[in-house]
């Protein structure tokens, strides 16, 4: 049986929707959460500048070997303006920024400031994508980022004002990328978009990689391997193949609010892996973030 259809009013024209948008939407989402944790336990051992610089080349040269194979066409001339937002904002900003975070802060404390990504990816979605969701959408969005923040607020000991504020001009730069990746897959799809803006990226990031490595290699334990094959392979690629399909078909502002179940995600991987202490509060607040998420669902439209 196939999906019921809907469409949603995008600038003058109208985007076709079925449920496909939001289970791709919610696979990139579930690969997203072990991003904050991995970068963790990464940066024990790597400097994070050279982290975010490796992790964009390792997936530049899986991206840039999969677009020679298939012989993909390179994008034209409206589309790389665009895809330097998308570069700017989910390869070099966000990896970096919440890389230096992380330095000041836990990942349990810095996952709370993912709730913020929906209410900064629907307004980018606004701005750039032409999507006009409803009053009871926003009120939902501002519901669930005013619980977010406000729960950082009143637990400043798990972080840092430094710490919050890469966080913050992190979540910015991640929105827009986002919203601009999720305009771009309608009309280069959704593999496409991440793997031309991590090849455009791609003489930047290895230049900084090159001048960010250690000059004597030292002994790194396998458990940072493995988290720099994962923000690598999965947080950096694997992952918006399916984020960036789930927008284009669901819509930027529908389907991002399922950025607010990472943070549930994500606190468990941190309390699981890192042995990081998960507060009752921090349960509470994540628990009237998921009523937040299906509230603005339901008037996204």
């Amino acid at each position: 049986m196939e999906s019921k259809a809907q469409t949603i009013s995008v600038g003058s024209g109208r985007v076709e929707t079925t449920p496909r948008g939001w289970i791709n939407g919610f696979i990139g989402m579930l690969i997203f959460s072990g991003s904050l944790p991995a970068t963790r336990i990464a940066v024990m051992e790597f400097d994070p500048l050279f982290l975010t610089a490796a992790r964009a080349v390792i997936a530049a040269l899986l991206a840039l070997s999969v677009l020679t194979f298939t012989r993909q066409a390179r994008p034209g001339r409206k589309t790389r303006v665009p895809l330097l937002f998308v570069a700017a904002g989910v390869v070099i900003g966000f990896p970096l920024l919440t890389a230096l975070a992380l330095q000041h802060t836990t990942s349990a404390h810095s996952l709370v400031y993912i709730g913020l990504l929906p209410l900064s990816t629907a307004c980018f979605g606004v701005l750039r994508g032409g999507e006009r969701p409803r009053l009871g959408f926003w009120l939902f969005s501002i519901l669930g980022a005013v619980l977010v923040a406000g729960y950082a607020m009143q637990h400043g000991s798990a972080g840092s004002l430094t710490g919050d504020m890469l966080m913050i001009a992190a979540i910015l730069l991640c929105g827009l990328g986002y919203a601009e990746g999720g305009v771009l897959s309608r009309v280069l799809g959704g593999w496409q978009v991440i793997s031309w803006a991590l090849v455009i990226s791609l003489p930047l990031s290895a230049g900084a990689m090159l001048y960010t490595a250690p000059h004597g290699w030292p002994v790194v334990s396998p458990q940072a391997w493995i988290a720099l094959a994962y923000v690598s392979i999965l947080s950096m690629w694997v992952g918006f193949i399916f984020w960036y399909r789930g927008l284009a078909m669901g819509g930027i502002a529908s389907v991002g609010q399922l950025q607010l179940l990472q943070p549930f995600f994500g606190l468990a991987l941190a309390g699981w892996v890192l042995h990081e202490t998960i507060e009752p509060s921090m349960i509470a607040i994540m628990a009237g973030v998921l009523v937040c998420v299906f509230g603005a669902k339901r008037f996204s439209r």
